[in-house]
């Protein structure tokens, strides 16, 4: 075969393309095998370093790194498929966390002594890391992904959440999968006024904030969640800007390692283009239409999205009519994208939504307490379309939720919870047909949002476990908030003495970029109170939830690959001035914890027990103790030696309990013994070790030891000829300060010990002899 110089040449290029493609490829396996495993340092303005590296560990992966703090380490690993599934129009992002009790040198306490299913810590942060990430994907790709988080070693000082966003970060980066990052994450606490990066567990205790901050280049946003103490606004803006700039370091290193390790992103796989002439019938067909729907401001949720239904339909139908190539799905899809941007284009051209309301408007918001005589107590908030039923149940401490070994580890030590939120989201909230099954994870996500929301303002030493159920009975946007804002008002109307009500809100964001370029913000309108449509149509859902001083909890997702800081600050200051007027509203319903004591609420006290009448409180095998829980639904736990505390249902059952109490505890009168008084005692058993003896009828037996029997040294009672039912004069001194029981004694009754006789019949017969 002859070929010419212009085939050599292409063919010379071809290979030398492949043999870069292929060294790109396999450069940290190269690496790897001589030695030198790709890594950077990150070093924090505060001193402290974290370190990424990939190369060494699961190489069959599209891309791997390992996040190192202090001791914990956490390897996470990026693989997606070859391509895409046909007719799927989303994006399947699977993110899996795992903690691991053998990272921790630990063995799961379970029947099986092995991991099981996620727990909630584990699902709550897995949804973290997917919410981090998610947002700086190109919006045409949609090849399932899966991330796996592997902790390969977990110390008791630096939390493995924030590892695997960045760790996360790293594998993607590095890998041929087509993501717009990097982005770096960093936790951000404070502590009298003064802002930690990445702060330990036990400086987390201390911390009034605990803040995770996602950010990419240039200073934007693309994640917030927190919790706070009733942080002030001034200060968590504060921690905000200081997050963002310290995940700039973590940025800058890990595209230097892109840079030199990297592969090349694969071609994303558009969808089927759809022919010009089709879009421009789609959106003459429905533009006029739509516009009407949006502008219509006594639509509700379900006939405005009966009517836009009902417009996709003749859509669909006229058009499939004209085109008959093209499949109904891509119309639907052609559809669906004109409405949202027609959607977003009035909230621009008017300074309305489409519920008649400005940007900053709430809804109406209604509140009623105190529902029904049997619930300790109970709430009802509606904004708007949003219908949340709160109720509070009170019990004893034994009812707190035991956290198990790595639960506690991450909760700063805590072995239990007296306080939890449960939030349940059933189908017909939304109007749906649909199977009520396990917890969902965005069930557990929002119920866990709540839930810090509230738990800052509630006592540390309250007697009771407290358990808040929020049942969302209607749905149109902001679910969450109201659940804070209902749960706040059932609090207060069950008595429990929170320091203040609160309340949250959802803050939305519509953007406009310039030419569709994500980097060149063009204009923007922040929507305060939003509804379903504007969440799904919008670019932002910002919950924030505090009191009226200062924030207790603030969660962010974007749909946009990150907002900058000023539309941050923005949002903050809506969402302060909507949470003031919300309070307000609740004020009028009830202001304070209710004072005096409803029917139904339980009731707590503590009791005195000597230490010798704990027996008898206690009862053969717990006998007492489990028929006071029969009759009355009284709990008794033992508080210390001497007390015990008592928890009832309500008043009438902790009198009836105590009646009960007092029976078994004075059955007769107990006589007053006199501190070196002379007794006759009954013997009522022989022991090995001593005497049984009682001193008057009811009591119980107490041990008058072989030592204390007789001058001489009696190894066994029958020595002495003691029986049972005999009288003896015993000497009381008092009772054992530790144990309680009786100090008894009869041979100091006695006089000296005589000698013991010996005889001296052989001695004098020697001295015959």
């Amino acid at each position: 075969m002859i070929f010419t110089r212009k085939t050599l040449k292409l063919l010379n290029y071809r290979l030398k393309s492949i043999a870069v493609a292929r060294l790109s490829a396999h450069r940290c396996l190269q690496s790897s095998a001589s030695g030198e495993v790709p890594s950077v340092e990150v070093k924090f303005s505060n001193g402290r370093n974290m370190s990424i590296s990939s190369g060494k560990l699961a190489r069959f992966a599209n891309g791997t790194a390992v996040c190192q703090m202090g001791d914990t380490a956490v390897m996470v690993t990026a693989v997606a498929k070859p391509k895409p599934t046909p007719g799927q129009n989303f994006m399947p992002l699977v993110v899996d966390y795992r903690l691991k009790n053998a990272a921790s040198g630990r063995i799961p306490m379970n029947f099986m002594r092995r991991e099981l299913g996620p727990s909630e810590k584990e699902i709550l942060s897995a949804r973290l890391i997917d919410r981090s990430l998610r947002p700086l994907f190109n919006k045409d790709y949609r090849t399932e992904t899966q991330l796996v988080c592997n902790m390969l070693a977990m110390d008791a000082v630096h939390s493995p959440d924030i590892l695997a966003i960045n760790a996360a970060s790293m594998a993607l980066s590095l890998s041929d999968i087509p993501w717009n990052g990097p982005i770096g994450a960093v936790r951000v606490g404070l502590s009298d006024g003064e802002v930690l990066i990445n702060p330990t567990r036990r400086e987390l205790q201390s911390s009034q904030l605990d803040l995770v901050v996602s950010a990419t280049k240039q200073n934007l946003v693309v994640m917030l969640e927190g919790k706070g103490n009733v942080v002030l606004m001034q200060d968590l803006l504060k921690a905000i800007k200081q997050g963002t700039r310290e995940a700039q370091f973590i940025i800058q290193e890990i595209e230097r390692l892109q840079k030199a390790y990297g592969r090349k992103k694969r071609e994303v796989e558009s969808p089927n283009r759809v022919d010009p002439e089709l879009q421009e019938a789609v959106r003459s067909m429905c533009e006029m239409r739509l516009r009407e729907i949006f502008q219509d401001a006594n639509h509700d949720k379900i006939s405005r999205d009966n009517a836009v239904n009902e417009v996709r339909s003749n859509v669909i139908d006229k058009v499939w009519s004209s085109y008959p190539d093209t499949e109904p799905g891509v119309i639907g899809e052609e559809f669906n994208q004109t409405c949202r941007s027609i959607f977003r284009e009035l909230i621009f051209e008017r300074n309305y939504r489409c519920d008649g309301r400005d940007y900053d408007t709430l809804r109406n918001i209604s509140c009623q307490v105190d529902m029904y005589k049997p619930l300790h107590g109970s709430a009802l908030f509606q904004r708007g379309q949003t219908q949340v039923f709160c109720t509070v149940s009170l019990d004893s401490p034994e009812s707190a939720m035991k956290l198990d070994s790595l639960a506690a580890l991450d909760s700063g030590g805590l072995k239990a919870k007296n306080f939890m939120l449960h939030y349940e989201f059933p189908p017909y909230a939304t109007g749906e047909v649909g199977r009520i099954g396990p917890l969902g994870r965005r069930e557990l996500g929002h119920g866990a949002l709540a839930e810090r929301s509230l738990l800052p303002t509630l006592p540390h030493d309250y007697p009771f476990t407290v358990r808040l159920t929020s049942e969302v009975l209607e749905s149109n946007g902001s679910s969450s908030m109201a659940s804070v804002c209902g749960g706040s008002l059932a609090l207060m109307d069950a008595g429990v003495p929170v320091s203040a009500p609160a309340a949250g809100v959802a803050i939305g964001l519509v953007t406009k970029y310039e030419n569709d370029d994500t980097k060149h913000l063009q204009d923007y309108r922040i929507l305060t109170d939003i509804l379903g449509i504007e969440d799904y149509m919008g670019d932002m859902d910002m919950k924030v939830a505090g009191t009226r001083k200062g924030f207790t909890a603030i969660q962010a997702d974007l749909k946009v690959p990150g907002i900058p800081l000023k539309v941050v600050m923005e949002s903050l200051q809506k969402a302060t001035d909507a949470k003031s007027k919300i309070l307000d509203i609740m004020a009028e319903a009830i202001r304070e914890p209710r004072k005096y004591p409803k029917d139904s609420w339980p009731v707590s006290e503590t009791i005195s027990v000597e230490p010798h009448q704990r027996a008898q409180l206690i009862g053969p095998s717990g006998l007492h103790m489990k028929r006071i829980y029969l009759e009355t639904g009284a709990t008794l736990t033992a508080a210390d030696e001497s007390h015990f505390a008592v928890f009832a249902p309500s008043q009438a059952a902790m009198d009836e309990a105590k009646e009960l109490i007092e029976g078994y505890m004075v059955k007769e009168r107990i006589p007053d013994l006199e501190f070196g008084g002379i007794y006759t005692a009954k013997v009522t058993e022989l022991r090995d070790t001593g005497v049984m003896v009682i001193l008057y009828p009811s009591m119980p037996p107490a041990l008058l030891h072989n030592s204390q029997l007789d001058q001489r040294k009696i190894g066994h009672p029958s020595a002495l000829g003691l029986e049972v039912g005999q009288d003896i004069q015993v000497k009381y001194f008092g009772r054992d300060p530790v144990s309680g029981f009786m100090r008894l004694s009869r041979k100091v009754l006695q006089g000296p010990a005589l000698g013991i006789p010996r005889s001296l019949n052989k001695a004098a017969g020697e001295n015959g002899t």
